[in-house]
């Protein structure tokens, strides 16, 4: 059921029901009562903000806890938001963003109560901060290899918000991905800012420019201005006059992309918060790192009526040489590393 909570920064709370066996098999699950997760958009962008926010409700739900959700906190000084919900009595706040990871720990040190964080793998504190710096690295290489195999042009872009570690792994991955399948394919690179993850009409000016440049699908990674991304792959025309197709990461818009989303880098979540919430019960938080990938599907391809039968059927032989360990790939999280990729880097990306 919906509980109400009073803090205005809290827009709402989902209290699970506890089972008799939940108690019964696990000891110490009482000491962990509930999660809160604090994001900075909405959780309605069907990508980081969305799949942050429901996985945080799956977990909890399947724990029989509260999860807290505190969305559309912004990017700015989160330090109040971070004592409120700590001073609500959760076990564990989730700072679902990179913006987060220098005021969360500063607070769990003030407050004793553990917070996650992500791209900060160097944070590490036994009992009291983890890292869940997530890599997707392996669905954008199948991503880059069926973008290579479809593009008319021969000609690809990546457009991003920012080049946070995760983006960048993905981006390195995509490139790797192209250049297996096609090593004559061009990929250009295109950065919107250093942290324009919002920025839509940013999103839809770069992305315009990279079409521009000759490229025919655009890889994306921006939350809020992946919308702009994808309007500008929807309005604008290839170089011989025919469809522009998009690429999304984490989330799926289909529902809203109008026919022109190719695919999507999909991650779950869910299976990483749960992990940490055994962790804090085990006594074990802030002594491992989390990930996600092909092997368990926390990482998949999204298939599309886009998506040819024959270069599906293609791409999936990739991904199950990728699982049995016949085709490797390490992510890459420097910025510096993945720009050396590119066919073009655009100027913001200097």
């Amino acid at each position: 059921m919906e509980s109400k909570v009073t803090t205005s920064l809290i827009k709402r709370s989902v209290l699970a029901v506890v089972t008799a066996a939940f108690l019964a098999g696990t000891a110490l699950a009482a000491e962990v009562k509930s999660i809160a997760i604090m994001t900075p958009e909405e959780g309605t962008d069907f990508g980081w903000n969305q799949q942050g926010v429901d996985a945080a409700k799956a977990a909890a739900e399947a724990a029989g806890i509260e999860v807290i959700i505190a969305s559309g906190l912004g990017y700015g000084d989160v330090r109040p938001a971070l004592r409120e919900i700590a001073a609500d009595g959760a076990s564990l706040i989730i700072a679902h963003a990179s913006g987060y990871a220098t005021s969360a720990p500063e607070i769990a040190e003030e407050t004793k109560v553990p917070v996650a964080i992500v791209d900060s793998p160097q944070a590490l504190k036994e009992g009291l901060v983890a890292d869940y710096t997530l890599s997707g690295h392996e669905g954008a290489y199948l991503a880059g290899r069926m973008a290579a195999k479809m593009s008319r042009s021969k000609h690809v872009g990546i457009v991003v918000s920012g080049e946070p570690p995760s983006w960048n792994s993905q981006s390195a991955g995509f490139a790797q991905g192209v250049k297996a399948e096609n090593p004559d394919v061009k990929i250009t690179y295109a950065v919107i800012g250093p942290a324009a993850y919002s920025d839509a009409a940013g999103g839809r000016r770069v992305t315009e420019s990279v079409i521009a440049a000759g490229a025919d699908i655009i890889f994306g990674q921006g939350n809020g201005s992946s919308f702009g991304m994808l309007q500008a792959v929807e309005t604008a025309k290839a170089g011989d006059g025919g469809k522009v197709l998009f690429i999304d990461v984490i989330g799926d818009k289909t529902s809203v992309s109008k026919g022109f989303l190719l695919s999507s880098v999909v991650w779950n979540i869910t299976p990483v918060y749960a992990a940490m919430i055994k962790d804090l019960q085990d006594d074990t938080f802030g002594t491992k790192r989390y990930a996600i990938g092909l092997a368990d599907n926390s990482v998949e391809l999204l298939k599309t009526d886009q998506i040819p039968d024959d270069v599906w059927t293609e791409i999936q032989t990739v991904r199950d040489q990728m699982i049995s360990g016949e085709v490797k790939i390490e992510p890459v999280f420097e910025a510096t590393a993945v720009r050396a990729l590119m066919t073009d880097v655009s100027a913001a990306a200097q």
